[in-house]
């Protein structure tokens, strides 16, 4: 028995992972940055005795490590994409990256606290107009990375937050820089006012609220990379269209349903379907609306009279 045609059944699972995404050029750009002007407050933070100036330095060398398992991430998804090996292609890889970031994030939100606890009980001289020419230079580059990364690809991402169409590598590196942009900040702010009112106590006051606020950011990041990596069901919007779609006609039911994502906004989809005069898979699959981004669907047919699979 011969299967000439087989091939209309079959089809890659490159997903569209094999493209180069915009965030990658965007994301060796911001490490170039990162990695210059943390060298620069480091050396700065020690000749200046200024420890936020130096905090700030070594929490952007944490990230430029951070965003190299980023660059890392978007390399490996493309150049593995029509690897076998990987059944549904290579678009976890990138909430993998997503996910490494927030542990780092973490991992640097608790190093930040804990120099902020010491500096409370020991204070430290500080060099404070140099320190603070550098920390202001520290959240130009900042504020140019997240111009960067910060474009049209992030906004349209977060505009389609409802469809949940997330490049979460992208986002880690965002989330990164914007960490990086609040250290700056706030190393400023407790500069000026332990120079001026002569509030030293201020300096590790500031490095503990930033400490809070990055770890929010990682435990948002780290829930919603988390779920995509461990095969949580898919959004409930596109689950509940899925349903009204297939049982448009009052004769068919969704008797199981398993949605979960594969990638930055596309979803493989395995599903039952009983009904008393079923129609076929291909009849069933081309009632799905393209924009909910299914673009891997097996469909499981019984007819509910004799509960025998189509």
């Amino acid at each position: 028995m011969h299967f000439d045609n087989l091939h209309l059944w079959q089809h890659t699972h490159t997903f569209g992972q094999d493209r180069r995404r915009p965030g990658e050029r965007r994301t060796i750009a911001v490490i170039l940055l990162t990695t210059g002007m943390m060298a620069i407050e480091i050396s700065t933070g020690i000749l200046f005795g200024s420890m936020a100036l130096l905090a700030d330095g070594l929490h952007m060398a944490s990230h430029a490590v951070a965003l190299g398992v980023n660059a890392f991430a978007y390399r490996h998804a493309r150049r593995h994409a029509r690897d076998r090996r990987y059944s549904f292609g290579t678009g976890k890889v990138n909430a993998l990256g997503g996910f490494s970031g927030a542990v780092l994030l973490a991992v640097f939100a608790f190093w930040m606290a804990w120099q902020s606890f010491g500096r409370l009980i020991q204070p430290v001289a500080i060099l404070f107009d140099q320190a603070i020419l550098v920390a202001v230079l520290g959240l130009v580059v900042n504020g140019i990375s997240a111009l960067l990364l910060g474009g049209k690809d992030f906004a349209d991402a977060e505009d389609h937050i409802h469809g949940h169409r997330h490049d979460h590598n992208l986002r880690s590196a965002y989330l990164h820089v914007l960490a990086d942009a609040l250290t700056s900040v706030l190393a400023i702010v407790a500069l000026v006012v332990a120079k001026y009112p002569g509030f030293v106590w201020m300096d590790p006051v500031m490095g503990i609220l930033g400490a809070a606020v990055v770890a929010r950011w990682s435990y948002g990041l780290l829930r919603d990379t988390g779920s995509i990596l461990l095969d949580h069901q898919g959004p409930e919007s596109i689950r509940r269209k899925i349903k009204e779609c297939i049982e448009a006609d009052r004769d068919s039911r969704v008797a199981d349903l398993h949605l979960w994502s594969i990638g930055s906004g596309i979803y493989a989809v395995v599903m039952t379907v009983v009904a008393h005069d079923p129609v076929t898979p291909d009849e069933y699959r081309a009632r799905l609306p393209r924009h909910l981004g299914l673009v891997h669907v097996s469909i499981e047919i019984h007819r509910c009279s004799t509960a025998t699979a189509a």
